[in-house]
């Protein structure tokens, strides 16, 4: 989609300042890299793991992490929280994508497994469940799975969403 294409109210994304700001920015390495840091000051807690947005469409989201000493434990390996914050962001990132203007989301809930350890630059991808019509709220479900450089699954987690409509909407006046 162009951005100059109109995007109706009710389209996957209308209501996401983040999808704007990575349809204008993300096209090349120093936008992707802005525009992660634009999210990060919103968010600022995700500063600490100093996240690189790669893609940010609804429903989806691929977000990276350099292995640093801040992010490590102490037997050298990127510390487990470091890769919950980052499937917070992508799964945050893939459901803020896909919210109509008239939708709003919170995390309720999320379930990790450690699969191996996490050594070297993380890259994550998030998939959400289609959001689909809600009337009065409903869970989703954002899967996430974090490889390491060699592509094997270091982390994997799934991130249930409560996506509701939002209170403007449901109240009359």
């Amino acid at each position: 989609m162009s951005d100059s294409t109109p995007i109706s109210s009710e389209q996957p994304g209308a209501g996401s300042q983040a999808l704007k700001a990575f349809r204008k920015l993300g096209n090349g390495g120093f936008g992707r890299w802005l525009c992660s840091r634009l999210i990060c000051h919103q968010a600022p807690y995700f500063s600490s793991i100093s996240p690189l947005l790669e893609t940010l469409e609804p429903g989806r989201c691929v977000a990276s992490i350099q292995h640093r000493r801040r992010i490590q434990n102490h037997i050298g390996t990127v510390h487990a929280i470091a890769l919950c914050n980052l499937a917070e962001f992508i799964g945050g990132l893939a459901t803020d994508a896909a919210m109509t203007r008239s939708l709003r989301w919170i995390p309720k809930g999320m379930t990790v497994k450690y699969l191996k350890k996490a050594v070297g630059p993380m890259r994550g991808e998030a998939i959400l469940d289609p959001i689909g019509a809600i009337d009065s709220g409903a869970e989703r479900v954002a899967r996430v799975v974090v490889k390491d450089r060699n592509g094997e699954a270091v982390f994997s987690a799934e991130i249930t969403m409560w996506v509701s409509p939002k209170r403007s909407e449901t109240t009359a006046s």
